[in-house]
């Protein structure tokens, strides 16, 4: 067993005054204990950022982005250690934990290098009067992050801060705290002064509540449920604090009776399948025209049938649900469905190896209503339904119907008809025969509707994080 996890707070370890149990989700087993914090440890982390900000909003962006290029070069020296860490926490094989650290190296070069060129602009309002604008950090910014890909979503909220001049306190999930932690301690060896990364692990209604309602906290940000994205909201505007929210998803794929269908079943399956369906951005709709319905629903089952199961560090193609009480959600819904066939899967493995672990099969369930809750809501798990459909307005309406706008995508070999249907979809991001599960560094991502507002990654990512400030100069 690991020792405990503790806060990074101004640079230092903060000794735990209370902990709580951290379980491994293959088998139940006990990894290590994580600091309980709450109000005062985070009041300690704000007060360390609020000191440290200023200075570092001082620095030249040149000298930013080298301590951002130092800090990706640490992430990459400590890949492998932090891959292991990620998928014991998380559950999630081996390879994609891998695939994690080596993008969040690449959010901490991205915005290193585009952090030079975030310029204000001027503004011609005649011969006499010079007017130019200014993009200034907020001060001190609050982000707490989902369990899902712990390490990516802390390292896109560290980098894009950190660019912009802000300093941070960063809430991780309850059950995924470890790689944040250790994300925190090599900002410190990058040379980032004491103080400007803190990461403060705890429960949600401690540590994350003293967070939102912080005075000293400028700005927030949010990665998980709608529902609890909610609450965030209203607390930041008691205080009158930009936020931005990436919520939950139901995201479909539209396929078409033109469209390559070995390749969007291939896509399909890895969309609903990867980090076992615990992605906000999950394909978990099957929008199909009824005339290839049975043929892709088929192609799917195949694969599905032949995905193997496992611990994430045996390096399955699916690992186990992040904990017995998500397993018993997704079983839930599963268990709930009144209209639909259980094509593959529909529950537990059956395996006594995997017996003790949260683990579940890859589910296709075809010919769902689509009113139903596993149609409508955000399951999180391995489970995919579908929904047919006969032309373009009844696909749009069951791509639309639900009360998420996270992703979509199409899949057709008409051209015109992607992109005429990409402008009705709402979604943040539309992908056309690919799908990207929310995409790359330099894509703008979050949603519409429930799924939330604001936009993570890519430049716009800069603009969330600085306000801008206009000045006004009378030459004559």
């Amino acid at each position: 067993m690991t020792s405990p996890t503790l806060a990074l707070v101004g640079g230092e370890s903060l000794p735990a005054q209370r902990t709580y149990d951290n379980l491994d989700p293959a088998d139940g087993s006990l990894i290590g204990t994580v600091a309980r914090n709450g109000p005062a440890e985070v009041d300690q982390a704000v007060q360390a950022a609020t000191a440290a900000q200023p200075g570092w909003a001082a620095v030249p962006t040149e000298q930013r982005a080298d301590a951002l290029a130092r800090l990706a070069d640490l992430v990459d020296r400590d890949r492998e250690q932090l891959a292991r860490t990620e998928s014991q926490d998380t559950g999630k094989p081996l390879s994609q934990a891998r695939a994690d650290a080596t993008v969040a190296a690449r959010y901490f070069r991205f915005y290193g290098r585009v952090i030079e060129a975030h310029y204000g602009q001027t503004i011609p309002l005649g011969p006499d009067t010079h007017v130019y604008t200014r993009h200034e950090p907020y001060g001190v910014v609050g982000n707490i992050v989902a369990w899902n890909y712990p390490l990516q979503l802390a390292s896109r909220s560290v980098a894009a801060a950190v660019a912009t001049g802000n300093a941070i306190v960063l809430k991780p999930a309850d059950e995924t705290p470890r790689t944040a932690v250790a994300l925190g301690a090599l900002a410190i060896e990058a040379g980032l002064p004491a103080g400007l990364v803190n990461v403060v692990p705890g429960l949600g209604a401690e540590a994350g509540a003293a967070l939102c309602a912080h005075p000293g906290v400028s700005h927030l940000g949010f990665v998980g449920s709608t529902e609890t994205g909610s609450l965030i909201a209203h607390a930041a505007a008691d205080r009158v604090v930009p936020t931005v929210l990436e919520l939950g998803g139901k995201s479909a794929h539209v396929v078409f009776a033109d469209a390559d269908l070995q390749v969007a079943a291939d896509a399909i399956t890895r969309s609903i399948l990867q980090n076992a369906g615990q992605t906000c951005s999950a394909g978990s709709r099957l929008v199909v025209h009824s005339s290839v319905r049975a043929e892709l629903v088929a192609a799917l089952a195949e694969r599905f049938a032949a995905t193997s199961l496992g611990a994430g560090l045996t390096d399955p193609d699916l690992g186990p649900l992040v904990s017995a009480r998500q397993q018993d959600r997704v079983r839930g819904y599963v268990d709930g469905v009144r209209r639909g066939e259980v094509v593959v899967g529909g529950g537990a493995p059956e395996d006594e190896r995997l017996a003790s672990g949260s683990f579940w099969l890859p589910t296709l369930i075809d010919g769902v209503d689509p009113q139903e809750p596993i149609a409508q809501e955000e399951v999180f798990g391995p489970v995919l339904v579908t929904l047919p459909f006969e032309d373009e307005e009844e696909a749009l309406a069951l791509a639309n119907g639900t009360r998420y706008g996270l992703l979509a995508a199409l899949w057709t070999r008409d051209l015109s008809r992607a992109h005429r249907l990409a402008g009705r979809l709402e979604a943040g991001q539309v992908f056309v025969n690919t799908f990207g599960a929310g995409g790359g560094v330099e894509l703008p991502f979050g949603g519409v509707k429930d799924s939330g507002y604001g936009r993570e990654k890519g430049i716009e990512a800069l603009a969330a994080l600085t306000r801008t400030k206009t000045v006004v100069v009378r030459l004559s």
